[in-house]
């Protein structure tokens, strides 16, 4: 009993520590050290799950799954410096301007793109800031609405694939449910693999988006004045239309598509992605050395943070599981009774709160690691479960007073908008999603129906 109340302790420590700013990793790895140290000293834990850290490490060295993280990164940070989101949104702002609700409707498009190009919610949200609140409010958006949209479709990064998150929730999420395999007594060779995720998500994606566009008509329709057309709109030929929005919409196309008919590994299709975006920006004369320098620098600082928090997020899965950690959290969702959902509620429910102090990337490799094998055990379906866990903290992201999105959107927007205005714009697309996530629970179907019918 003294190990599993060490193990809780270990996980609140962390969360404190974090809420004062302290760098994720060096939280994680450093607070699970110290438990370790006092546990060995005190006789309560065992240090053969410290040693073990180096395979876990050497695992993630040779795990060829994650190499698509650092060229999804590439490839989302070439398109970003290639300023084809820029060319994108102008074109396709003109050709839908000249309608109550166009400039919203080009924003939602050109968000969901974004997002599946970027894949990470930070960058899609600062992007979309920069280029498109200007120019809404110019045209009399109402701030609630603009700030709203952007942070609304900013998060689309989190569920639309390839997204950067379901890379890493696909790689434990695999490993999860082995474990939950092995526990059960069940010899599978059955796995879930990222690109079981990515097919997944599909679906909820664009129905998510397909939500975003009929409130913001129903807004236009209810108050045109909220999102009024402009009083003089450029045309724009059909031609440069499409030719904004063929490119990245193909290379798009190309990875995602080669990953769901199973013509390629994520991670080669992430490979195909990284060269494509690097064409194509070579194609519109963005790429000089500086420029290089730039998409080489950020690509290797994020993909440094990752791998960083993944190696001290280890360490405390080790040290977690040492304290007898995941037998305390199986033994509190039996004392609760009311079966499988009641405990999935909760985890849900948990998880959407630590959206608001952490990143999805400790949320994954902390939280994940810990409660997927037990729901998965309890016969949940991990395509579906690992859906379910992407929506959820994309809408903890954009849920005031502490979602991401908001702080993202808030470092960018103009002094003129205010902060409540940002708080307010997002409520109706919280609900939204909320609405999205509890739909999903009682139709699985929209999750599992596309990964069945692909054979996955």
């Amino acid at each position: 009993m003294i190990e599993g109340e060490l193990a809780l302790a270990l996980f609140a420590s962390v969360c404190t520590l974090l809420l004062f700013g302290f760098p994720v990793a060096l939280t994680l790895g450093g607070t699970a050290l110290l438990f370790a140290s006092f546990g060995v000293i005190a006789g309560h834990f065992d240090a053969s799950f410290v040693a073990a850290l180096s395979g876990r490490i050497f695992g993630t060295i040779t795990n060829e799954t994650l190499v698509a993280v650092p060229l999804f990164i590439l490839m989302g940070v070439t398109l970003e410096r290639a300023k084809i989101a820029e060319e994108l949104l102008t074109a396709m702002a003109n050709a839908l301007g000249n309608r109550t609700g166009g400039l919203g409707m080009a924003v939602i498009i050109v968000g969901a793109l974004l997002a599946a190009s970027t894949g990470i919610v930070g960058a899609t949200v600062v992007t979309m800031g920069v280029l498109a609140l200007p120019s809404m409010l110019k045209a009399g958006y109402n701030p609630k609405l603009a700030t709203g949209l952007i942070c609304a479709t900013g998060t689309l990064g989190q569920i639309i694939p390839p997204s950067i998150a379901l890379v890493l929730l696909g790689d434990i999420m695999s490993t999860a449910y082995q474990q939950a395999q092995l526990q059960s007594g069940i010899i599978n060779t059955q796995t879930v693999s990222v690109g079981d995720l990515f097919v997944g998500s599909l679906l909820p994606g664009l129905v998510l988006v397909g939500l975003y566009l009929s409130y913001l008509l129903f807004v236009g329709w209810r108050n045109p004045s909220n999102c009024p057309a402009p009083e003089e709109a450029a045309a724009t030929p059909g031609t440069t239309v499409l030719g904004a929005i063929a490119p990245p919409l193909g290379l798009i196309t190309v990875v995602l598509g080669s990953i769901i008919l199973g013509a390629a590994t994520p991670t080669e299709a992430a490979g195909v992605g990284a060269v494509g975006a690097m064409a194509l920006a070579s194609f519109k004369h963005a790429l000089n050395l500086s420029v290089l320098k730039d998409i080489a620098r950020s690509t290797m600082q994020t993909t440094s943070m990752v791998f960083l928090i993944l190696i001290g997020a280890a360490l405390f899965s080790l040290v977690f599981r040492g304290f007898g950690g995941d037998e305390a959290i199986e033994g509190f969702f039996e004392t609760l009774g009311g079966g499988p959902h009641v405990a999935l509620l909760i985890v849900m429910l948990v998880m959407f709160l630590l959206g608001f102090i952490l990143d999805f990337i400790e949320i994954t490799f902390v939280v994940v690691p810990i409660v997927a094998p037990i729901l998965l055990s309890m016969g949940f379906d991990p395509i579906w479960l690992g859906v379910m866990i992407a929506v959820n903290l994309q809408t903890s992201f954009l849920t005031p007073p502490f979602g991401f999105a908001l702080f993202y959107l808030r470092g960018v927007a103009d002094d003129s908008v205010a902060t409540s205005d940002i708080y307010q714009g997002v409520i109706p697309f919280v609900f939204i999603q909320i609405g999205l996530l509890g739909t999903l629970w009682l139709i699985p179907d929209i999750v599992t129906w596309l990964p069945s019918m692909m054979g996955r």
